[in-house]
């Protein structure tokens, strides 16, 4: 390997990710709904008091200094500050704005979402996504939340995984709201380009020049036939769709998603052009997707062709799917954050040699042009994992879910090890052999 596919650069930033729900307990809102409905994989699982984030986060930083990183990326959980509509809690926002300059003072720059998945009670009753009015609604908040974030030179995500809220959400029916309709669909997604511009606005109002984008889960597609046109075809729409749709709303201003039986639109947002000033990609897995002969006509499958074995949520390990996403993202010519990536290890034990495949896939996409920025492990700790409850593990560090204790796994000697060196070296222990291949 060449000096600039084993050398990160100067300046290249490591960090730990985390979304205010999944870690800081104690909060009410529409997924504390969705659960008390027993709409989880596991019905009686609870989020609850999570891993006491907002207690620990003291504590939380140190761990994060002492795994190798330089930034911190949190949520704000929009359900505290605004508990009901028009009403902001401020003591909420006193508290926000005490863990981010604490956050910034300890060494750490901040990551900052405004929107990580979950929404106040009120919300979907009375300003659902499908609504013009949500478009108000996430403006209103953004102001209010704009001065939390002075001097803090944050790297500022409006939305996280907005295809995964409106395909969970508003397509499949498996998250809140809960509904299952294209023509609905397609007006929420429309609806939150306008409100990441809207959000915009207030922001730049406050805090002049901003850096700003959203995250974006991305996938790696592949046609579950290789042979088959039809598979052929629906993984260049899966992925225009899934992938880019949002990336070039914000780029060029033209929204335009095929979905055929399912969802179309075809609209116009002058606004959003150029509304971005970094592009964030999630990567975690690669997708197989085959056409089939009824609704929804596409089934969705996780394969190990290349036998490393999947992870635990069971999920394929594909670092090549990284390095093609990557390179993907170049024609937008905006510098890059890798805002998530990580693997559920129940042992700890392949998480070094993930990580290790990752970002060897990141310097080699710096090699040929692409300019990435950063990289941010999810997540930091163990947490709620959504429909999937307490079961997986992501975390840097395991946490016992009835003492809080956070112990680390030896991921975290293997990143603070690269990061602190700026240098990508192999971890120290052989690769687990994998399970036999699906």
């Amino acid at each position: 390997m060449s000096a600039d596919e084993t050398t990160f650069p100067e300046g290249f930033t490591f960090g730990v990710a985390t979304s205010a729900y999944q870690v800081e307990g104690g909060i009410e809102n529409d997924w504390a709904e969705w659960e008390r409905a027993g709409k989880l994989k596991e019905p009686h699982a609870r989020c609850g008091r999570a891993v006491d984030h907002w207690n620990r986060y003291e504590e939380d930083y140190g761990l994060a200094l002492e795994a190798g990183a330089s930034a911190f990326r949190i949520s704000l959980e929009w359900a505290r500050i605004e508990p009901e509509r028009g009403r902001y809690d401020g003591a909420a926002l006193e508290a926000y704005r005490e863990r981010l300059l604490r956050m910034k003072a300890r060494g750490l720059r901040p990551v900052v979402t405004l929107h990580h998945f979950t929404h106040p009670t009120w919300f979907h009753r009375e300003t659902p996504w499908h609504s013009p009015a949500s478009v108000e609604a996430f403006r209103a908040y953004a102001r209010v939340c704009a001065p939390l974030l002075k001097g803090l030179d944050a790297l500022l995500i409006t939305l996280n995984e907005p295809m995964v809220v409106l395909l969970g959400g508003y397509l499949q029916g498996l998250i809140p709201p809960g509904i299952s309709d294209g023509p609905k669909t397609m007006l929420a997604m429309e609806n939150m380009v306008r409100a990441h511009v809207a959000a915009r606005e207030e922001l730049q109002a406050v805090l002049g020049k901003v850096e700003l984008g959203i995250s974006q889960n991305m996938l790696c597609f592949a046609p579950d036939r290789w042979w088959h046109p039809l598979d052929q075809a629906i993984v260049r729409l899966g992925a225009q769709a899934y992938n880019h749709a949002f990336h070039e709303a914000l780029s060029s201003g033209k929204l335009r998603v095929t979905m055929p039986g399912l969802a179309s639109t075809n609209v116009d947002i002058p606004q959003a052009k150029g509304s971005c000033e970094f592009i964030g990609v999630n990567y975690y897995s690669r997708a197989h997707l085959r056409f089939i002969p009824r609704h929804p006509f596409i089934e969705f499958k996780f394969r190990d062709r290349v036998g490393r074995g999947l992870t635990d949520i069971g999920w394929e390990d594909y670092p090549e799917g990284f390095g093609q996403i990557l390179r993907e993202v170049k024609r937008y010519g905006l510098p890059v954050w890798v805002t998530e990536n990580g693997i559920d290890d129940r042992n700890g034990q392949r998480r070094p040699h993930y990580i290790h495949s990752h970002l060897a896939e990141v310097l080699k996409a710096r090699a040929e042009g692409v300019d990435v920025r950063g990289y941010l492990y999810w997540s930091l700790l163990d947490n709620f994992e959504w429909l999937e409850g307490w079961g997986p593990r992501f975390g840097l560090y395991h946490v016992d879910f009835e003492t809080m204790e956070r112990r680390a796994t030896p991921a975290c000697e293997y990143l603070r090890t690269v990061a602190q060196g700026g240098r990508l070296v192999p971890p120290a222990t052989p690769a687990p052999q994998p399970s036999a291949a699906r």
